[in-house]
């Protein structure tokens, strides 16, 4: 059961997200604009996971690809099922 928040809070939450996504627009467009290798977010994933470097990934590398993977398939349930995931 989810509790009712006051309206004004609704709004302040709402103003800090719409804050957050144009704060990621604003820093992925300069990165982009840049044409530079490890600026982007994509970049920094890549490298944090070992993406490019690895076909046959070793175990801790394989451990965070799984982790990752399993993130993003939790976060797209979520976002299409509520708070049913």
């Amino acid at each position: 059961m989810k509790l009712k928040q006051p309206e004004s809070a609704s709004k302040t939450w709402t103003r800090l997200w719409l804050a957050w996504i144009a704060a990621f627009f604003l820093i992925e467009g300069s990165a982009l604009a840049r044409h530079r290798q490890q600026d982007t977010l994509s970049d920094h994933v890549w490298v944090w996971f070992d993406i490019p470097r690895h076909p046959v990934p070793q175990r801790s590398v394989r451990f965070r690809r799984i982790a990752l993977l399993a993130f993003f398939a939790w976060l797209a349930g979520h976002f299409f099922t509520g708070d049913e995931v």
